[in-house]
């Protein structure tokens, strides 16, 4: 079964494409400027080119759903829901914060955190298993401070992803790790990705919306003085 990933919640775009467990291709760039909008179809030529395989062989869509970027997820939420009513395969949907643990488990940690930077002391985070990668505890938009898991202060924790530097700064957690340079990655989406497959864990296309955790928040416009 050959299927195409796309992660799109964090300043890193990633396409991938499996058939079934095996990776095929991967390609994506992280950018400070969030590029999802521009280089997003451009990942899934190079990576159908890459895995030797037309779209049309394209069996299922998997899509990472957040939380992350408000503008990123959407993104990759239509795209996902184009590729799916155009080929008419189905879609599965996967916690973003799934994908950045992966390359953790089983390493010795009693639990892996990621953190995705929200806005100021704000993270996006769950806490898992360092051995199964099974959610211990939900995800969660969190504003960090200096007893925020402290309940693991004895243990092997290690923190993940692009909000781990500002948990670093300020989590008074000596034995605990900390890995800035992790984002969601599509390549890691595949394992759970077959898990919900086998279980037919299917999304409604017509209804799916991304995991946002929180409402959109803009940039509020000032009134003039005419406008008064």
């Amino acid at each position: 079964m050959k299927i195409l990933y796309l992660e799109t919640s964090s300043k890193n775009c990633s396409v991938a494409i499996s058939d079934n467990e095996k990776l095929l291709c991967l390609c994506e760039e992280v950018s400070e400027n969030y590029k999802q909008s521009e280089s997003l179809h451009s990942f899934v030529e190079w990576a159908l080119e890459g895995a030797e395989i037309s779209l049309k062989e394209i069996e299922a869509v998997s899509l990472g759903k957040g939380p992350g970027s408000y503008t990123g997820l959407r993104i990759g939420a239509s795209s996902a829901k184009g590729f799916c009513y155009g080929l008419k395969v189905p879609l599965i949907a996967v916690n973003s914060l799934e994908s950045m643990i992966e390359p953790f488990l089983r390493q010795n940690y009693d639990y892996v955190v990621p953190l995705i930077d929200a806005r100021r002391m704000e993270v996006y985070t769950a806490v898992y298993d360092g051995n199964t990668g099974d959610e211990l505890t939900g995800t969660e938009a969190k504003i960090l401070d200096e007893h925020s898991f402290e309940e693991f202060k004895d243990k092997k924790v290690i923190f993940v992803g692009d909000g781990a530097k500002k948990a670093k700064e300020i989590l008074q957690l000596p034995n605990a790790e900390f890995n800035e340079g992790i984002y969601p990655s599509a390549q890691y989406l595949i394992k759970k990705t077959m898990e919900k497959i086998k279980k037919n864990e299917l999304e409604d296309i017509a209804y799916f919306e991304p995991f946002y955790l929180k409402d959109f928040q803009g940039v509020k416009k000032k009134k003039s003085p005419d406008s008064i």
